[in-house]
């Protein structure tokens, strides 16, 4: 006779047809996974056997396949009715006497006489194929306690089968409902309600890139990340450092946690309750650094058992202090998607933001707002519908393939939302916190998801471009092609593009959006004058005991996540190259910057690395990229120092980040120099002992060549980087380079603008083109055809 209950200990992957996919991936962690440290709470499973044979003796089998044959699978207009109706038939049912003490004997044997608190959860058979993972299809029962509670429990998973939602999920995949059995895995409770709890992804959920973990984790039980009622704190770890020794936590963000989730008293009303959580606990994160870590190698080594990127659940026992997984899953979006193949959105035009939130997928999509307050309001729904509203749950599934795009206040890329969007290849953007009083319902609204890990909604419709590439009918140069970067949200998706690294590593931007303040400001905080920006500075920074470790922890974190999405690829960060008035815009820059006439040509560059009004700025940014380097291990990195103006000034530039721990040469440290300024061209030779790479700067080399400033109005269109003077500079610096065996490249838009310029470079022996992202691949066409063809002196010239 076959077996109503398999313990954990009993279960393994291979048992899909007889637990489902979850029950079965659990049996299979606690089998193979608790060996190797991994801590899985123990349980047992109701089989498919008890189920088919529950809807027997009930008679009930017949009835459902009749009923599901009614099903308007046009409109799904009855969609309720048949769910309700199919889902009364399995609560009217009764278990056998056989089966009820199966159950209760099981639970005996787990917790023991005092019968503890236990989580009972729904496996379908089908569950998390490559193609399906099922989401929140079906139903969890939390705090179960006492026989008769979890024989209720037990059933109500039975019914799930048959939520609106699993239903119509069935029929968009193909599946047919009668093959399609419920198992129950009745496990121990995590005492998650009195600490925090999350989920993960083993590669980076929005790219797909995979060198990369990301940990999502709240106050209080995990169901207010999955229905994103709250935006919960993340965590990004670097796969690498997970064995290597070194610090793997690339990221760390703060989220607000305004609700935690907790078990009610009284269950007879209500089983769960929010309640708002104290200030104190919602600017503290979650898990400790060293907690985050254990979860990035318990995520690494699920993912390298089951040889697939994973979707996985964790919770930390208040009581106990222990942190566990709660499941894992299969993650079914990037699995079953060519990476070669890529779509490229972009906006060609701008426009005003309504809101911004977390963007999920990379599309832009332009429809009508539709704000809807729950799925009960489809009727509401029009064709390129883009719906606003405060949250989605998974009873919103049916409806959500039906729409254009997704808007929410509240959640975070792990949220439910965000994670059936991608599924469904419908752009979202979650989180936003105003997405429903900005927006007016029934407006024409632009939703972008295309500009990194922040997702825009605009007035209006705006035009975009949409165009596919496939990566595979690329060919790469032998003139290295690299990239321009500066936003750290865009780095993951970029790192697809075929390149040979980041040519030039842009920190003002990183400064400008994550740090927001003036380094000085930081370390001089008590000289500023303003008190409103003295307030706003201590709020900033208010999770820091020293203001100057918040300057060195964001750009670190900014720096990184770059380094890391190109390793083990050079990746080249170019020092600060504020000018002043650009400096004095940052929080708290006014009190600190000097005021010019002319600050392109003025206090910038090298020359206030050792200057006494920024040493001490300068001293942050040598310890952030210090940190990258030698605290999280990415030596890919390299320095560039900008606009360095004489050999003195490079040598004194060198000693002072030596003196803070960045000595040339040290764990393979290289240090670049821009050529930008003539005595750079000039004294090439000279600038080539002391410094390990030139990197060609073509915008201010042709302005400080042909004496025109760039930003005039006036002269601006005598600016040209074609111009024969400003390319005898670079074939002048390009023949030292050669003459000393230093390295050079070109950071610019020319030799993607002008095949003539790339082929110019080609000829001259240049070793690296970096460009923007969107002129990369105009720039390798531009380059290979250089290299199958020699251009004629007249050309080069």
């Amino acid at each position: 006779m076959e077996s109503h209950i398999k313990k954990f200990s009993e279960i393994g992957i291979n048992d899909i047809e007889i637990v489902g996919g979850k029950n079965a991936s659990l049996g299979e962690m606690y089998n193979q996974l608790i060996p190797k440290g991994v801590n899985v709470p123990n349980g047992f499973a109701t089989t498919s056997f008890a189920f088919w044979e529950f809807l027997k003796e009930n008679k009930i089998q017949q009835s459902l396949e009749e009923l599901l044959c009614q099903l308007d699978r046009k409109e799904f207009s009855n969609l309720e009715t048949i769910g309700k109706q199919a889902r009364d038939y399995i609560l009217k049912g009764i278990f056998s006497k056989e089966f009820s003490e199966e159950i209760i004997k099981a639970y005996t044997n787990l917790c023991g006489e005092d019968k503890k608190a236990v989580a009972v959860r729904s496996s379908a058979t089908a569950e998390d194929l490559p193609d399906a993972s099922f989401a929140g299809q079906h139903e969890t029962y939390l705090n179960v306690k006492g026989d008769e509670e979890l024989l209720k429990a037990v059933k109500k998973c039975f019914a799930s089968l048959y939520t609106n939602r699993a239903i119509k999920y069935r029929e968009d995949k193909g599946f047919q409902h009668h093959t399609i059995a419920l198992s129950v895995g009745v496990q121990l409770m995590v005492r998650s309600d009195k600490a925090s709890s999350g989920v993960g992804f083993t590669i980076e959920p929005e790219s797909g890139f995979d060198n990369v973990i990301l940990l999502s984790g709240v106050w209080g039980l995990g169901e207010n990340i999955v229905q994103g009622t709250v935006n919960p704190d993340e965590f990004y770890l670097f796969k690498p450092n997970l064995e290597n020794g070194k610090n793997p936590i690339i990221q760390k963000t703060l989220g607000d946690k305004k609700l935690c989730m907790i078990y009610a008293k009284d269950k007879t009303k209500i089983s769960t309750l929010n309640i708002y959580t104290p200030i104190v606990k919602q600017q503290q994160f979650v898990l400790s650094n060293q907690e985050i870590i254990t979860l990035g190698q318990w995520a690494k080594q699920i993912e390298a058992h089951y040889k697939k990127p994973m979707d996985i659940e964790w919770a930390k026992d208040g009581i106990t202090n222990q942190l566990y997984i709660t499941q894992a899953r299969p993650e079914t979006v990037h699995q079953i998607r060519n990476k070669n193949i890529h779509i490229e959105y972009k906006l060609l035009e701008k426009g005003t933001v309504l809101s911004q939130g977390n963007a999920v997928g990379s599309k832009i999509r332009v429809g009508k707002a539709c704000y809807l307050k729950s799925p009960k309001d489809v009727n509401l729904l029009a064709k390129n519908s883009i719906i606003v509203t405060d949250t989605i749950t998974p009873d919103w599934d049916p409806l959500l393939k039906q729409v254009a795009g997704i808007i929410t206040n509240k959640g975070g890329r792990t949220s439910h939302a965000a994670i059936v969007a991608r599924e469904l290849g419908v752009p979202a953007i979650v989180g936003c916190g105003d997405a429903t009083t900005t927006i007016k319902d029934g407006e024409i609204i632009t939703l972008s998801c295309a500009q990194g890990k922040t997702g825009y909604i605009y007035k209006g419709e705006l035009s975009f471009e949409e165009k596919e590439i496939d990566f595979s009918n690329i060919k790469m140069p032998k003139t290295e092609v690299k990239m321009i970067l500066a936003d750290p949200e865009n780095a993951f998706q970029l790192s697809f593009y075929p390149n040979n690294g980041v040519g030039l590593l842009r920190m003002e931007f990183i400064i400008t959006h994550l740090v927001k303040v003036h380094p000085m400001a930081l370390v001089r905080f008590d000289k500023i004058k303003d008190i409103s920006v003295r307030k706003q500075i201590a709020e900033i920074t208010q999770n820091y005991k020293n203001k100057e470790d918040y300057f060195i922890d964001q750009l670190s974190q900014g720096i990184a996540t770059i380094a890391a999405a190109f390793y083990p690829k050079e990746v080249i960060v170019r020092l600060s190259d504020f000018k002043t008035n650009e400096y004095a815009n940052l929080i708290g820059g006014y009190d600190f910057e000097p005021k010019e006439e002319n600050p392109m040509l003025g206090f910038r560059g090298a020359s206030r690395y050792y200057s006494e009004l920024y040493k001490e700025g300068f001293a942050l940014e040598c310890k952030a990229i210090k940190k990258v380097r030698e605290a999280m291990g990415l030596t890919n990195l390299k320095v560039m120092v900008p606009f360095c103006r004489t050999i003195k000034e490079g040598e004194k530039v060198l000693a002072n980040m030596e003196e803070n721990g960045l000595k040339r040469g040290n764990n393979g440290l290289e240090v670049y120099t821009m050529v930008e300024i003539p005595s750079n061209v000039v004294l090439a030779e000279k600038f080539a002992e002391i410094f390990d790479g030139f990197s060609i700067g073509s915008n201010d080399l042709t302005q400080l060549t042909l004496g025109i400033d760039r930003d005039s109005e006036l002269m601006g269109k005598l600016f040209d980087e074609n111009d024969e003077a400003a390319k005898q500079m670079v074939a002048m610096a390009i023949k030292s380079a050669k003459k000393t065996n230093t390295k050079i490249g070109l950071c610019g838009q020319a030799p993607s603008d002008f095949p003539e310029f790339a082929a110019f470079l080609v000829n001259q022996g240049i070793d690296s083109i970096s460009f923007n992202p969107d002129a990369l691949l105009q720039g390798i066409e531009n380059i290979n055809r250089a290299e199958k063809s020699i251009l004629p002196a007249s050309v080069i010239m």
